[in-house]
């Protein structure tokens, strides 16, 4: 154990990290669902209460899925309030769980006041306003990066090295590009899911036609655009993978670029499927925690790659120092 690699943190530390990663992501799905189903006005534009009361009186349908996904956003939020309470008190100041516990919490409240704003402004059921699209591009940002604060902090919490942004050569490139590729990917995917709900095709050829149209919606423009960049980043992630892999031999690298490429492969299958079958509610909510796994995944192999005891190798390092290398 040294000052770059902290100690491992205790098992049922690990153990809350990793399960409110997991209740976490339910939450997202159950938020997918409440858009796919069109229950973001449940409980009208009036937050935090339901319809003007803290519990919805003679509740819809709607209403009740709207309400349970801000009870379950809440329970949320105090497992990470728990786990940042946890970390400050059992974890040293330096240590890296610690700091991203931190993190976890900053994305968290951001994430419940953007929700707080799609409700509060209307960006909600049939809604389809450049407001909403920007509010919703912000939003799996956002989600994102509470996913991804939240995994690290259970990562580093297992005793895995920090990481070292500087001097990474092309594999610290190589890292942003898939940075910004998959964050690109998450945006236009949404924005299809978001003209999927608005605007359902009722056959393939009517949902082509829809995309082609001279007056078409800016949503279903822009529907067209995911599929070709999810192969253009499926590529260059599977490619890039395998290079970090050969360039960084460890076990951990290895494991992440396998899983990636693994990943991408299947949520590209579950797009066609999505595709060919209407994107049926059940499929968009697949396919969310799918492009969650990839982007998991993608973390995990950044935070191995760039961790100060990651062995080196080949050609992505030329010109980078000061990191362990193997001849």
């Amino acid at each position: 154990m040294t000052q770059d690699t902290p100690a491992a943190a205790s098992p049922r530390f690990r153990r809350y990290a990793w399960g409110t990663l997991l209740f976490t992501l339910g939450v997202v799905a159950w938020g997918a669902f409440v858009r796919a189903t069109k229950s973001g006005a449940g409980c009208g534009d009036d937050w935090p209460h339901c319809n003007g009361h803290p519990i919805p009186l003679e509740p819809t349908a709607k209403t009740l899925v709207e309400y349970l996904h801000r009870l379950t956003s809440g329970v949320d939020l105090l497992l990470c309030v728990g786990l940042l309470v946890w970390a400050v008190r059992t974890l040293p100041r330096r240590h890296p769980a610690r700091t991203a516990s931190w993190v976890t919490l900053a994305f968290m409240l951001s994430e419940a006041a953007v929700g707080a704003a799609l409700v509060k402004f209307r960006l909600v059921v049939d809604d389809d306003s450049l407001a909403r699209a920007v509010v919703m591009c912000i939003h799996l940002v956002n989600t994102f990066g509470l996913l991804g604060a939240l995994a690290l902090t259970a990562w580093w919490a297992e005793g895995r090295a920090r990481v070292a942004l500087r001097s990474q050569g092309l594999a610290g490139a190589l890292l942003a590009g898939g940075l910004l590729g998959i964050l690109l990917l998450g945006v236009t995917g949404a924005l299809t899911a978001l003209g999927d709900t608005l605007f359902p095709a009722q056959s393939l050829r009517h949902g082509l036609a829809q995309d082609f149209a001279e007056d078409a919606h800016a949503l279903l423009q822009l529907r067209v655009l995911h599929p070709v960049l999810a192969i253009v980043v499926g590529v260059y992630l599977v490619v890039s993978g395998r290079m970090l892999a050969a360039s960084r031999p460890s076990p951990s690298v290895q494991r992440a670029s396998t899983a990636l490429a693994a990943l991408f492969g299947v949520q590209l299958l579950a797009g066609v499927v999505n595709l060919v079958l209407l994107a049926p509610v059940w499929m968009q909510l697949l396919h969310l925690l799918l492009a969650d796994a990839v982007w998991l995944a993608f973390l995990f192999l950044g935070a191995a790659c760039l961790a100060v005891d990651a062995p080196r190798r080949g050609v992505l390092d030329a010109g980078a120092t000061g990191q362990p290398t193997l001849s």
